[in-house]
């Protein structure tokens, strides 16, 4: 196990090179009987990592406020890179019906970065249940979509919208261009669209259209100041991916000398990541992108409440792939299939 207070870079660290290849699908004998690794990393008592850092989370769905909750009370400033690939649900909608891109990644890091009082962010997630046309969308959705209108520039009315909530950060989209994602299957068959590939399982590789989707500059900026970066939790394929796979995200990742944080999902969704260890999340990536642009690797080591079908469990194979091993019980006891907030905050703070 790589400890704590081994070098963050050079040999052993990240930007480790990984060639075209198959993704290894099986676990460790350690890993099938639901051992960890043989030890952890020290977390460093009384050093936050946090305070006044630039902090920057890349990711989108339901994985990326949590870190947003998790680092803005400490932090600096805090950024986060949405993934603008969503085509269902509301989003998917108001994509089709109004040329926009997708509003719901956004409404939601925008709720995660307004204050707890906040009534604007509670009116942003409220959702209508009724109501011809209205039933499913959200009137954060719809409020981004008409601010899209009203401006013309969606990004100019997710800064509008910042303002309404009384946003403490910033929300970026990866790329202001509409990008389709694409999947190539383990069985050679290619298949679309965010919402089919997250019902997919056995999946190979995934791609955007256009290939050359350029990022948002202030987006490459941010990355570029960042002292702390985490990308993750989140779905692997069809929220972290697509943001990776914008021109000019990736780079700035593997150039940046912030510590790069991977936060490894604490439970694996059915289909997209069906039966996934750590390590596969690490090495889809590294395929992907090439080489595996992180310092640090955060994941969970309590899996006692989760159902054992979907539990990402800690494998041997994180041992040869570089980055540090943070190892930590970050289960959401109230909601087991995610993050806790406080609990991933201390394991941040106390990377030092």
């Amino acid at each position: 196990m790589h400890r704590r207070d081994a070098p963050l870079r050079g040999a052993g660290g990240g930007d480790r090179r990984f060639p075209e290849g198959a993704r290894p699908r099986g676990r460790s004998a350690a890993s099938r009987h639901g051992k960890g690794l043989r030890g952890q990393v020290t977390l460093s008592p009384g050093v936050s990592s946090l305070d006044g850092a630039n902090v920057v989370a890349i990711g989108g769905g339901t994985g990326l406020p949590v870190v947003l909750k998790a680092v803005k009370e400490r932090a600096s400033t805090v950024s986060a890179v949405v993934t603008m690939a969503d085509d269902g649900g509301s989003s998917g909608r108001l994509r089709r019906e109004f040329g926009v891109l997708p509003p719901g990644d956004v409404r939601n890091c925008l709720v995660a970065l307004a204050p707890e009082d906040s009534l604007a962010a509670q009116l942003f997630q409220y959702r209508f249940v009724q109501g011809e046309g209205l039933v499913g969308h959200s009137v954060g959705n719809i409020l981004i979509t008409a601010l899209t209108q009203m401006t013309g520039d969606f990004y100019d009315a997710i800064k509008q919208a910042e303002r309404l909530v009384g946003c403490e950060g910033n929300v970026l989209p990866s790329t202001l261009e509409a990008i389709t994602l694409h999947a190539q299957i383990a069985d050679g068959n290619a298949i679309s669209g965010q919402w089919r590939i997250a019902r997919t399982s056995r999946l190979k590789k995934v791609r955007i259209e256009p290939a050359g989707a350029a990022a948002l500059a202030d987006t490459v900026a941010a990355i570029a100041a960042a002292d702390l970066i985490v990308v993750g939790p989140g779905s692997l394929f069809t929220s972290i991916m697509p943001n990776l796979l914008v021109r000019g995200v990736a780079g700035a990742l593997k150039r940046s000398s912030a510590r790069r944080v991977f936060v490894v999902n604490v439970a694996n969704q059915r289909g997209e990541t069906e039966s996934f260890a750590a390590s596969d999340y690490l090495r889809a990536i590294g395929e992907h992108l090439g080489e595996l642009p992180f310092d640090v690797v955060v994941a969970n080591r309590d899996t006692s409440k989760l159902d054992p079908s979907v539990a990402v469990l800690l494998d041997d194979e994180l041992d040869v792939l570089g980055p540090l091993v943070t190892a930590a019980d970050l289960v959401d006891e109230a909601n087991p299939l995610h993050h806790d907030p406080a609990r991933l905050k201390a394991v941040l703070e106390g990377l030092g």
